[in-house]
């Protein structure tokens, strides 16, 4: 199999605080997205790695997911993953110590046992998943289904 390298670059000017900077990725879906010290700590508008974090969780899970349910002979309609990643503040300074996972999806049907089932599956076939497992508790909240 072909390997594929996906690239993304940060630029970071002045200290922590007072500093800012810009996120650009390959593709250009971040294109010089500003993010600093209040978008990441503070309420400020703009971009945090945080967050990026969460959404490529919350994105590669969707898609681990409706291949689970397509390769069972299911077809989604619908996934929706909302992934929040808690950072906490450690005496060695800050961490993400936990990603949320609140998973729900319209697939016709199927029934609530059998897509907790799959909802697990999936989770062991995200890339994402499988990287951030390392380093960190990955909890699955919530998994509602719509038929």
């Amino acid at each position: 199999m072909r390997q594929i390298k996906r690239k993304s670059h940060a630029l970071w000017k002045g200290g922590l605080q007072a500093g800012n900077g810009v996120l650009t990725s390959e593709s250009r879906a971040l294109n010089e997205t500003p993010y600093s010290f209040a978008t990441r700590f503070g309420d400020k508008r703009g971009a945090n790695p945080d967050e990026l974090i969460a959404a490529a969780h919350a994105g590669c899970y969707s898609m681990a997911l409706a291949n689970t349910l397509k390769q069972k002979g299911y077809e989604p309609e619908r996934v929706l993953t909302v992934a929040t990643a808690v950072l906490e503040k450690k005496e060695e300074g800050f961490a993400i110590t936990e990603m949320h996972l609140d998973i729900s999806a319209s697939v016709p049907n199927l029934d609530e046992a059998e897509f907790r089932r799959l909802v697990e599956e999936a989770d062991k076939s995200c890339p994402v998943s499988n990287l951030l497992r390392e380093g960190l508790s990955i909890v699955i909240d919530k998994t509602s289904l719509y038929t």
